[in-house]
């Protein structure tokens, strides 16, 4: 499998604004392979979740086992789990992965509980130990901590006890304490930093939660440290999912325009690298999607050309046996030493060190 195969373990969304659909385009749209193990079915629309139909635990234990033992996802993401006596189970199966994230789907963006008050006590005790990525709104932590997260100080005082629970690195978001302001903490055992936004709409919508910890999964996959996943998850769901949810004329179009970039990227890579191509396809000029690109993600239409490719050469050296000179021809470089020049600007290393520095500890095919 040339894509890094990532698993979703979610409830189902008919929307397709959230749960494994909505994973399934994140992760595909990052360049991974999406695997899926459903836990529940939703009856829902825009209004809302009518009635949730879970799934019996040894069917979601069986989806998971036979998944793994066919194909070893490099990342797991952990959604909706509301069954008590499916979670110790579903954590025996996984426990081998070293890059788990979860999103525990506690409550819903409008505030009501999904899962049971034993469910979240199993998730405590069996899948928190085990996580490298814990992501987190600050109401679901109060639920499952028992204490009020309404100030900063509180939200510190949260990611620690997570953090001693066992959870490798923690993202607490949805800070609501400073009006018109959205507050998120980042906290490892190294460094704790707050983020904050003005976007207070956008980042609570349905489903954001649930395609940044796919993201997050699938940046693992592909073999970026923790807070590279965060930034690069965080990059892409802003482009993605804020943008395409605004309704205003010029944010629209920009967020249309961006997305139309992105495909043309993804189907014309190997043959063109200058942003003259794509702004031609687009009808529209250099300049004009350079203003679009640094207002959606703040980078030139260059560095994003140059991005995708670097993903996609790193994703080469590190998953198959093709040589350096086969990676550049495939990738449409005139030469292997055009290609290395621009491997080493990008990426710090040339390809045959990247390829040396693959961390087979996460390489479930060499078990």
């Amino acid at each position: 499998m040339s894509l890094p195969p990532v698993l979703s373990i979610t409830g189902s969304d008919s929307t397709g604004k959230a749960g494994i659909q909505a994973d399934i385009k994140t992760i595909s749209a990052m360049g991974g392979y999406a695997l899926t193990a459903v836990t529940s079915v939703t009856v829902q629309n825009s209004k809302g979740i009518q009635h949730i139909h879970d799934l019996p635990p040894e069917i979601i234990v069986s989806q998971v086992r036979a998944i793994i033992d066919d194909v070893h996802p490099k990342s797991v993401k952990i959604g909706l789990l509301r069954d008590a006596s499916l979670v110790k189970p579903l954590r025996d199966e996984i426990v081998a992965c070293r890059n788990i994230v979860c999103d525990p789907g506690i409550m819903s963006s409008d505030g009501k509980l999904l899962t049971t008050i034993e469910a979240v006590e199993e998730i405590r005790r069996h899948i928190i130990p085990e996580t490298k990525v814990l992501l987190i709104k600050c109401n679901e932590a109060e639920y499952l901590l028992n204490h009020p997260v309404t100030t900063d100080e509180d939200m510190v005082q949260a990611a620690n006890k997570l953090r001693e629970m066992g959870a490798e690195t923690i993202l607490i978001r949805g800070g609501k304490h400073v009006d018109g302001i959205l507050k998120a903490l980042l906290f490892d055992d190294s460094h704790c930093e707050f983020f904050s936004s003005q976007n207070t709409e956008g980042w609570q919508r349905h489903g954001v939660g649930g395609a940044l910890s796919a993201a997050v999964a699938t940046r693992l996959s592909l073999g970026d440290s923790v807070s590279d996943a965060i930034s690069n998850a965080h990059s892409y769901i802003r482009a993605q999912v804020l943008y395409d949810a605004t309704e205003e004329g010029y944010a629209y179009r920009s967020a249309e325009i961006y997305n139309q970039f992105m495909s043309l990227i993804a189907d014309y890579y190997r043959e063109a690298h200058n942003v003259s191509f794509y702004a031609d396809r687009l009808a529209i000029g250099q300049r004009y999607l350079s203003q679009i690109t640094d207002k959606i993600i703040g980078k030139s239409p260059k560095q994003v050309i140059a991005d995708y490719l670097t993903n996609e050469a790193t994703l080469l050296l590190r998953t198959t046996s093709l040589s350096v000179q086969e990676v550049s021809d495939r990738l449409g470089f005139s030469s292997q030493t055009l290609f290395s020049k621009f491997f080493r600007q990008q990426r710090g290393q040339s390809p045959s060190d990247c390829r040396k520095n693959r961390q087979a500890k996460n390489d479930w095919a060499s078990l």
